[in-house]
């Protein structure tokens, strides 16, 4: 995925990625336009620009079309996290996982997670 995904089209994005069936403009809106105060204009404006990035496909149903992610989340979240750790941490985990330990402090449950899983790594 060359374009970044903004803030406001991850919404979108959500909404489909959680729906198991295509979506319609109108059935977008319905989920995330209110929560965003977005008018159907807004929605659809979104709609085009992830056409346009190439993370959603379309199909005509009739009159209106169904949109359906071409990127699935788990590629996205991996991509933006992989993003993240290059950008800010010299593509190193520990040292964002220090910042975390030391900014926001890890919870018992986090720090347990962690374990199990540099547990399972070394396996």
């Amino acid at each position: 995925m060359a374009e970044r995904i903004s803030e406001a089209e991850l919404a979108v994005m959500e909404a489909l990625w959680a729906s198991p069936v295509p979506l319609t403009a109108q059935e977008v809106h319905d989920r995330i336009g209110d929560a965003r105060d977005w008018s159907d204009r807004t929605v659809k404006t979104m709609l085009g620009r992830l056409l346009a990035k190439g993370v959603l496909a379309h199909e005509e149903d009739g009159r209106r079309y169904l949109y359906r992610p071409a990127v699935k989340r788990d590629a996205y979240v991996a991509g933006e996290s992989r993003r993240l750790v290059d950008r800010l941490f010299g593509g190193r985990a520990a040292p964002l996982v220090a910042h975390l330990a030391e900014g926001e402090g890890l919870s018992p449950q986090d720090i347990a997670e962690l374990e199990a899983l540099l547990k399972e790594l070394k396996a």
